[in-house]
């Protein structure tokens, strides 16, 4: 599981370096299509969530130059 979280994480990395903003929607949808649901939950306000293992590691590689706006629920760049 370590290395697929892995993964999804530089593929978030790599979709805001490419777009410069990466919707919580899209995740959540690239991460049913190509890793499963075991890598999905569904948080205390009912929303679908990203893996808290995920988000770590996604957290280490952008090392803060990536903000979550949690307004519109997405990453972009600081």
């Amino acid at each position: 599981m370590q290395e697929k979280a892995e993964e999804i994480a530089q593929w978030m990395l790599s979709e805001v370096k490419e777009k410069g903003i990466l919707k919580q929607e899209d995740v959540v949808s690239h991460i049913k299509e190509h890793y499963g649901a075991q890598y999905l939950y569904v948080n205390d306000l009912g929303h679908t969530s990203i893996d808290k293992e995920v988000k770590k590691i996604y957290k280490k590689l952008h090392k803060g130059r990536i903000a979550w706006d949690r307004d519109g629920f997405f990453w972009a760049w600081t």
